[in-house]
């Protein structure tokens, strides 16, 4: 069931820090380019970030798409669209492409 308002299938915890467990956190949308911001709510493909992991450094998520963090959240959240919401193509035709 999709639910309204942010929530993530990967923690539940918003407040802290997905990696470091820190309270300052910046939420992160694990899916980035125009329309896929919605679409990450709608699926709960968010996750709270600190912000140096987030976007305000070298070593974040925005400056190193793709990484291993990065890589990461998309396989998880790929894998999880794909238990609950559909299949392999519904999900490249929403997100782009296949991380898995």
């Amino acid at each position: 069931m999709l639910m309204t308002g942010k929530w993530s299938v990967l923690t539940d915890d918003l407040k802290h820090c997905y990696v470091t467990g820190s309270t300052n956190v910046a939420i992160h949308h694990v899916f980035p380019g125009t329309g896929r911001r919605k679409r990450c709510e709608k699926y709960g493909f968010i996750v709270p970030l600190e912000p140096a992991l987030h976007n305000m450094s070298d070593i974040s998520i925005h400056s190193n798409p793709n990484s291993g963090l990065d890589l990461l959240l998309k396989q998880r959240c790929q894998e999880y669209f794909e238990r609950h919401y559909g299949n392999r193509g519904e999900f490249i035709s929403m997100f782009g492409r296949s991380y898995l």
